[in-house]
Parts: C-alpha cells; sequence; structure tokens
C-alpha cells in the first residue's frame, strides 16, 4: 500500500495542503503519506477558494505524492486517478458519484466533495504531488455561500464512522494511483470519461460573459474540457473558463 502508509493527524490546521507543503519543504514526507484533521481554518479549494467544513463532521486530507514517471504534460492523470478513487469510496455507499471537471464530485445535481492538486514541476519532472481532498460525511448544514452541498448523510440518513471512512478512502485511492503508476493511463481516462458530470448532454454554459447551449464531448490530451456548440463548434476550455449553467 502506497497511499495511507503513513498518517499524520491533527485537531485544527490551517490547510492540510498547506501542512503537506510546508513537509515538503523541510524534507518530513515520504510518498503516500496522508495528513488529516478534525477542521481546518483557512481551508484552500482550487483558484484561491475557500473550503468550508464544520470541525470534526469530515474528511479533509492531503496526500503527498511522487509521480515522476508521469510526464508534466500528462499531469491531468493524476487527477483522473484521484477523482475515480473518490467515485470508488462513494460507491460504497451511493450510486451514481459523476465527476464535474475539472476538480469535483457530485452526487445528482450536488457537490459531496471537492479536489485540490498541487503538482511541483522541475526540470521536465513532477517532483511532487499533493492532493488535497474534503470529502462531506456527516455534516447536514452548510453556510448559505456554499453552493449545491450535500453530504453522505444527507443522501442516506445515516452517520458514518469517519474512521472507518478515512480506510476505506485510502483504499480506493492506493487503487487508482497504482494504476496510473502501473502505466493504464487510457483505462483510467475512459472510466474518467464513463463518469463525466453531463457528458454528451445538452446543457447552458457561461464563458466570456457569454450564454451558450453545449454538449460536453470529453477531456483534450491537456485536461482541458472539450464543449460543441449548437453550431457544432468544439471548443477546448481550461478551469474558470467555463461556467457551467443550471
Amino acid at each position: 500500500m502506497t497511499i495511507g502508509s503513513n498518517l499524520i493527524y491533527f485537531e485544527e490546521l490551517t490547510s492540510t495542503n498547506s501542512h503537506a507543503s510546508l513537509m515538503l519543504k523541510e524534507g518530513l514526507s515520504a510518498q503516500g503519506c496522508v495528513i488529516y484533521t478534525d477542521y481546518q481554518t483557512s481551508g484552500r479549494g482550487r483558484a484561491g477558494n475557500k473550503w468550508e467544513s464544520e470541525r470534526g463532521k469530515n474528511l479533509l486530507i492531503s496526500i503527498i505524492l511522487n509521480p515522476k514517471i508521469i510526464p508534466p504534460e500528462d499531469q491531468f492523470f493524476i487527477s483522473m486517478a484521484i477523482s475515480l478513487g473518490i467515485c470508488d469510496f462513494a460507491g460504497n455507499y451511493l450510486l451514481g458519484s459523476k465527476i464535474k471537471w475539472p476538480n469535483d464530485i457530485y452526487v445528482n445535481d450536488d457537490k459531496i466533495a471537492g479536489i485540490l492538486i498541487e503538482n511541483s514541476i522541475l526540470g521536465g519532472t513532477i517532483e511532487s504531488t499533493i492532493a488535497g481532498i474534503g470529502i462531506n460525511i456527516n455534516q447536514i448544514e452548510f453556510p448559505s455561500s456554499v453552493p449545491n452541498p450535500v453530504s453522505l448523510s444527507m443522501l442516506t440518513g445515516r452517520e458514518y464512522d469517519r474512521k472507518v471512512c478515512l480506510e476505506e478512502l485510502l483504499a480506493c485511492l492506493d487503487g487508482r494511483y497504482e494504476m496510473l503508476m502501473s502505466g493504464k493511463l487510457e483505462q483510467l481516462k475512459k472510466e474518467y470519461l464513463s463518469r463525466l458530470y453531463w457528458l454528451n448532454e445538452w446543457h447552458f454554459y457561461r464563458s466570456e460573459g457569454k450564454l451558450f447551449r453545449g454538449i460536453v464531448k470529453g477531456i483534450s490530451a491537456y485536461g482541458r474540457l472539450i464543449i460543441e456548440d449548437e453550431n457544432v463548434s468544439p471548443a477546448e476550455f481550461d478551469f474558470k473558463e467555463v461556467e457551467y449553467v443550471r
């Protein structure tokens, strides 16, 4: 087992990803090390967004990885592996989890988990990866500022042992990471696409302030979202270049 070979717990942190980054700088980490906490005072999401979580209710973890065999141009496969691992975990309890590109896990149209991948690239090699994960487990009330949140408890009407959930999650993530490191990239991509939110469905999107109707066709080689509009004109979008509109 790689992911979860070393577990480090804190009652409270500013951010698990920030602590993992500090550990890397100080040479205090190893491949597969997992930092987890009950509460983050400054939890981080992608592009400077905050991650809100009630104390002692959810899973808040960061994993330190060394996927040096993955070339930088293929770094989105790391995100694919982590996303699929979370979906595998959710599948132990629920049906129909989806990956909302690029970094959220949805059940129906509600967000149950978020991912923050931070890669350190040096000399054409991915020196290290920090995979931050937040999964809503037992929280049932969320701030009004949090859009469409949902938790495992809300969906099933049960409360869960977070330690058991953590063990199951790490086993699922480890299996997907093993696929990544053994070069099963096409299989990862195929399964990722099969779980892609709104794949081959017509919906509205907004880009550069303009609303358009389009259909998600897949992911480019560099991890960009491919959307085809009503004029059958495909376009590729990076994160923050396109917004899903309900």
